[in-house]
């Protein structure tokens, strides 16, 4: 998931082509180890060597054209400096656990009923965000800022050398994941709560998505010692005992057995998780698994993702979708499992589903699908330059350029679409 603004702002400032030209060389993800041989030990997933190497050479030869992504992305390194480290105890409400260490979240589609005094139990209202779940009672706004830090701070050290980002990093995962008396539980049991209804349900496991950019930014800060090598053996075991609780807890497991996005997201979260924890054959039983499960079972013959199209949002959660597809045949690749060509019945693959969401290119005014806000096109641009460079296809850098200059002040960082948790 972290690496695909930055690869957008690559290929959105004129250099697609080069990239393309550069897939036979791409560097080789080898399991748990990453791209460490080809990173001089960074242990990165999505983040790929030839992709950073390039921006770091452009941002240090002077390149205009990634200066306003540099400066978001900075900004946000230096404010990250001065910033507490974020943590689940200091949220002011406390999960049915009893335990402040478990996160806890609320659904985002889920308000007062205004029939009901105490407007008790809440009732859904599909795309509607409830601005609610971003307060201090729950975990989600510091888990979003402790990732966005986290993964700023890394790249910031990357692309500078200054050894206060690398340590400010490392402090904030000591305290989030490590330290006894703050360190969050592996696990996901009280995500999506709903008042009134339950304590926690299986989509809240998605909200787990945030940790990828943290994986990834460990694996980036792994060669600089601020995490020393007894902490990043606690990551691991950290992130494996998450694995364990997704593989086999009722909430994971219910999770698992989703159809929609929820589903394939929990494949590439756990396929991650499982590959920063050493975990080879759970990624690669998941990956493999995924071939079926999820894009034979979730794409149709058109190329549409219909379980997504019924939503109030669909174009929006097709795109969310796609994201989470191209990061699973990502991550599939380093455990030697192609889900990127993969081809199911009828011409289900990731292909066709690329193919589907570029016919509306330009024209995304005109999906003829529900669809509450057609203005947000970031992530079908990111979603087409990915597929650009992925199969060296111009046709979808053509399509595009068409969001290029609506986009160019791209984050170098990853920011993930807001609200698309549910």
């Amino acid at each position: 998931m972290g690496g695909r603004r930055f690869l957008a702002v690559l290929a959105a400032s004129g250099v697609a082509a080069t990239a393309m030209t550069a897939q036979a060389a791409a560097p080789t993800c080898r399991g748990s180890d990453g791209y460490a041989a080809a990173f001089e030990g960074r242990r990165t997933f999505l983040w790929r060597p030839d992709g950073l190497e390039a921006a770091r050479q452009r941002l240090a030869a002077g390149d205009a054209a990634l200066q306003p992504a540099w400066a978001r992305l900075k900004a946000r390194a230096d404010e990250a400096l001065e910033r507490a480290p974020y943590t689940v105890v200091d949220k002011t409400m406390t999960p049915a656990s009893g335990d402040k260490r478990d996160y806890m979240s609320m659904g985002p589609y889920w308000w007062p009923d205004p029939s009901k005094p105490d407007g008790l139990p809440y009732i859904r209202r599909d795309g509607r965000f409830n601005p609610e779940r971003d307060g201090d009672g729950f975990d989600v706004t510091d888990l979003e800022n402790l990732s966005q830090d986290v993964q700023a701070l890394a790249l910031a050290h990357y692309f500078t050398g200054d050894r206060r980002y690398a340590d400010k990093a490392a402090q904030m995962i000591r305290v989030w994941f490590l330290d006894p008396a703050t360190r969050m539980n592996p696990n996901f049991n009280h995500g999506q709560a709903v008042p009134g209804r339950v304590s926690g349900r299986a989509e809240g496991v998605i909200d787990a998505h945030r940790l990828a950019r943290v994986v990834e930014a460990a694996g980036l800060l792994e060669p600089t010692g601020a995490l020393t090598p007894g902490d990043q053996s606690e990551l691991k075991t950290w992130f494996g005992d998450l694995v364990e609780w997704m593989a086999t807890s009722p909430i994971g497991r219910e999770e698992r057995a989703a159809r929609n996005n929820h589903g394939l997201y929990y494949d590439t979260l756990i396929t991650h998780f499982a590959l920063f924890a050493g975990l080879d054959e759970v990624a690669r039983v998941v990956s493999e698994r995924a071939a079926g499960d999820r894009l034979d079972a979730q794409i149709a013959p058109d190329g549409s993702w219909p379980h997504e199209l019924s939503r109030s949002r669909s174009l929006h959660y097709s795109t969310w979708t796609m994201a989470a597809a191209f990061d699973l045949a990502d991550e599939a690749r380093c455990v030697d499992v192609d889900l990127w060509n993969h081809r199911g019945p009828d011409g289900r693959s990731l292909r066709a589903a690329t193919d589907f969401l570029a016919a509306w290119a330009g024209r995304e005014q005109d999906w003829p699908w529900p669809e509450l806000d057609k203005t947000e096109t970031q992530s079908l641009y990111e979603v087409l330059l990915r597929a650009a460079r992925e199969w060296n296809e111009p046709a979808y850098a053509a399509k595009a350029q068409l969001y290029a200059q609506r986009h160019a002040d791209l984050d170098l960082n990853l920011r993930v679409p807001p609200h698309a948790e549910d």
